[in-house]
């Protein structure tokens, strides 16, 4: 699978924490930044997470994974994009029903509210749960077309 990862400074560790596991087990990986520690505003990274699942979407398999501070700001931003469904996770419960039922295709992380193990796990059942569809198909496409 093709995971876009972004990044403001605040986010930094926990997503090159994450950017290495995905790496490892066997993910392509497309970071689009932050690449350093350096003040950087959460917005640019989200639109571009967004425009980028977005894109690739058309073509296969594709998640993205936006990481900043609280995890609300790059969530907020990557949700402007039409047709990106980013989705603020701190749990399993609710990475799976993000997928199951609302076909979230970007998993939004806050590094200073969820720790590296929790981080991972919910990511990992971010990636390995499926859509549903059905009765959540038509409710995604009413997503869409907003």
């Amino acid at each position: 699978m093709r995971i876009v990862l972004g990044s403001d400074h605040a986010g930094l560790d926990l997503k090159e924490h994450l950017k290495k596991l995905l790496s490892e087990s066997g993910h392509e990986v497309i970071d689009l930044g932050t690449h350093s520690a350096d003040s950087v505003d959460y917005p640019d990274y989200g639109k571009a997470v967004g425009e980028k699942v977005v894109e690739l979407e058309k073509s296969g398999d594709v998640r993205g994974l936006c990481v900043c501070g609280s995890g609300i700001g790059i969530s907020i931003a990557a949700n402007k994009v039409r047709g990106a469904r980013a989705a603020l996770l701190e749990s399993v419960t609710g990475a799976r029903l993000a997928r199951r039922h609302n076909n979230a295709n970007i998993v939004c992380l806050g590094a200073r509210l969820i720790g590296p193990q929790a981080a991972e796990d919910v990511l990992e059942a971010f990636l390995a749960t499926p859509f549903d569809g059905g009765r959540h198909g038509r409710r995604v496409d009413k997503l869409n077309q907003l």
